[in-house]
């Protein structure tokens, strides 16, 4: 393997170990604020317990999310500076706010509602979390505002003599029609992942302190832990309905979102959704592109058997109508071969810091990995679709006064957070994996972007160390996560808050 490959490795494992804890964060911070805004306006000692016990939770994941996400813009200087040099006026932009809006704004906010309890008026505290939330919705805008520019560039023009992208327009940057559909596509995503966090966890302790009531004993609790108690079962029950009600009504977004994100990816990108069904050819005139839900046998084009086959969905999926014409691999191949060369060396020219032309060597193929991109927009789907089929068991299964109580339902409460955040991975794989080979979609390859000066060896060396690393890091993400689990939600104190029109004190 040479250096190219190991850095896509590098960055594809610390891209996905991030992005397990960013849906999380915008999720649970979003039913951490609605538990303690609940409170604030019933004082319902459950909604107090509920939101300090879930903020707990998040806290650790938002941790853990910081950590990780420093690595990846050390990446851009280290593996990648020829992509840095090239996109760094478009690409440092949204990165900018990012990093200096989004994330003081999620910091500073977060700090005061950790400390802030009986320190400040309520509804201002109940505020700060609110604030931190849409500091992490303001983050996931600017960072796909980034990532959308590679999909679909747009707003910048190429100075000749530099061999540098230049920003003409940063509104339309922002305004990409690639982010105007993946935010909203990745933001309820995330909300899905929240809802199906809370439904579980605080399902388990539902059940936990029913099968405290049919033993019939009461045990004193261990040191620093909170014990499960009959009397807890309706306020765990209060966060199941909602943890499962937001995954519902957030996987109904996803669909929707979706679908018109499908549109959206045929129009500027065909290849990816042609990689998505393994279509090398393309439907003959006056037919449609069916959808195989399940194939065997090799994705090439030579002996893939569909064993399940939805007709006509491809099309729909695609273009909106159950008609529409999908182009297959092959054509598309041809077509991008004459346009852009036979390894991408006509997109776009570039120079060395010397400002002498280099001879970058691109992909030999337009064409991404078949099998990757198959796969993971399969599993993207199935993961969603799971997820909602066990909400909708939860809310029937806890109706009324029923508590879940079957073995096998024990399984379906790790499965489906699990779920929800690898179906955000599926996706991200498949979305990145189908660009290939470009980095820039069809103004610079990832061959390219390389940075010229980096050894094999040198990329080996940090890869493993970030993955060892993260290994470490993921030890103590479970660890502390089920601790507090156990641990539980501790007993209501009142809070001696202060009014909104008491006047606040200032000590140096």
């Amino acid at each position: 393997m040479d250096a190219l490959d190991i850095a896509r490795w590098q960055f594809a494992i610390t891209t996905v170990y991030h992005f397990f804890f960013v849906p999380i964060t915008i999720g649970m911070s979003a039913l951490v604020a609605w538990f303690h805004t609940a409170y604030v306006r019933k004082h319902n000692p459950d909604d107090l317990r509920l939101a300090k016990f879930f903020g707990k939770l998040f806290l650790i994941n938002f941790a853990l999310g910081l950590v990780t996400g420093i690595v990846q813009e050390f990446q851009f200087g280290m593996n990648w500076s020829d992509y840095s040099r090239f996109v760094g006026d478009i690409f440092g932009a949204p990165l900018a706010f990012e990093a200096l809006l989004t994330f003081f704004m999620e910091s500073t906010f977060l700090g005061i509602w950790v400390f802030g309890w009986g320190r400040i008026p309520e509804k201002i505290h109940a505020a700060t979390m609110w604030l931190v939330h849409l500091g992490t919705v303001l983050s996931a805008f600017f960072i796909l505002s980034a990532n959308s520019f590679m999909q679909h560039p747009v707003g910048f023009k190429i100075n000749e003599q530099t061999g540098r992208a230049e920003m003409a327009d940063f509104l339309a940057v922002l305004t990409n029609k690639v982010q105007l559909v993946t935010f909203p596509h990745v933001v309820t995503a995330s909300y899905m992942v929240g809802g199906a966090m809370v439904m579980c966890v605080a399902l388990h302790k539902m059940r936990q302190a029913k099968a405290a009531e049919l033993d019939g004993r009461v045990e004193k609790p261990a040191a620093g832990m909170y014990a499960n108690v009959p009397e807890d079962i309706p306020m765990w029950r209060r966060a199941v309905k909602l943890g499962a009600v937001t995954t519902l009504i957030a996987g109904l977004l996803v669909a929707v979102t979706g679908d018109v994100q499908g549109k959206i990816m045929t129009e500027v990108q065909p290849m990816k959704m042609a990689a998505a069904e393994a279509l090398y050819e393309t439907p003959p005139a006056g037919e449609c592109a069916n959808f195989s839900v399940l194939t065997v046998g090799k994705l090439d084009g030579s002996e893939a058997k569909n064993l399940i086959e939805i007709p006509c969905l491809l099309s729909f999926l695609g273009t909106g109508s159950w008609s529409g014409e999908i182009k297959g691999i092959n054509e598309l191949k041809a077509e991008y071969t004459a346009k852009y060369g036979e390894n991408g060396s006509d997109a776009v020219i570039l120079k060395t810091l010397s400002g002498e032309n280099r001879n970058y060597t691109a992909s030999p193929t337009y064409v991404p990995n078949i099998p990757l991109s198959y796969w993971n927009f399969r599993f993207m789907i199935g993961a969603g679709l799971f997820a909602a089929a066990v909400a909708a068991y939860v809310l029937f299964a806890t109706r009324t006064d029923n508590v879940p109580m079957a073995g096998w339902v024990k399984p379906l409460l790790w499965l489906t957070p699990i779920a929800t955040v690898l179906g955000h991975s599926f996706g991200w794989i498949f979305t990145e994996v189908g660009r290939q080979p470009w980095v820039v979609f069809g103004t610079m390859t990832t061959a390219s972007g390389v940075s010229p000066s980096v050894s094999a060896a040198s990329v080996w060396i940090s890869m493993i160390v970030y993955t060892l690393l993260y290994g470490v890091l993921a030890v103590v993400e479970v660890k502390l996560f089920l601790d507090y689990i156990k641990r539980g939600a501790e007993p209501y104190e009142k809070q001696d808050l202060l009014e909104d029109d008491d006047e606040l004190a200032f000590a140096y």
